[in-house]
């Protein structure tokens, strides 16, 4: 209890440290100090007058202390404010927003991990190209395999030059090759 007693007593003020110093302290310094004063005006009565005029300064050096911590435990206040507004700030716009891996980027935009093994390599123009392409090579596969066909069951005899149109207006030109046709005859043979 005694430990207690000295903590609370006014003297405890003077001990503390300077930027801990709360408004409070600066009454208990002011109570004590006053105190003391008082002892001496009482011990010499000669010096009554010095011991008043040191007591105004006392008090005004109070007085401007405790505005200065007045002040600073305002303003420590204020920041405490302000801080707590920007934490509940950053959780309402953290609430708000999409994901962080979400990004808004407007129609038409898509964003691309580079190391994802299945994402787009390829534009879209350039995909079309490409299935136009095999579409092409595709028809003339088939005409090669019907000609091939017409071959085999004698309908078109092999001397004869032919012209195959299209749907898309390409032209194929079968002809005759002097040297190379009992070449193609073995190859088509094997196919």
């Amino acid at each position: 209890m005694e430990i207690e007693q000295e903590d609370l007593s006014p003297e405890t003020a003077f001990e503390k440290d300077p930027f801990g110093i709360t408004v409070e302290d600066v009454y208990d310094m002011s109570h004590v100090i006053g105190k003391d004063l008082m002892k001496i005006s009482k011990e010499t009565r000669g010096a009554t007058e010095h011991v008043a005029d040191l007591q105004f300064k006392i008090v005004r050096v109070l007085e401007i202390l405790e505005t200065l911590v007045n002040q600073s435990s305002l303003s420590a206040e204020e920041v405490k404010m302000e801080r707590d507004n920007l934490k509940a700030e950053v959780e309402r716009l953290t609430k708000e927003s999409p994901s962080a891996d979400q990004t808004d980027l407007g129609p038409d935009k898509m964003v691309i991990d580079l190391r994802d093994p299945n994402r787009p390599r390829f534009t879209l123009q350039e995909l079309r190209e490409v299935l136009q392409e095999r579409n092409k090579l595709k028809v003339q596969l088939l005409v090669a395999q019907d000609e091939l066909q017409c071959y085999k069951s004698g309908i078109i005899p092999p001397t004869e030059d032919h012209i195959v149109t299209l749907e898309n207006e390409s032209i194929i030109t079968t002809s005759p090759r002097p040297n190379g046709g009992s070449k193609e005859k073995s190859t088509i043979g094997r196919l």
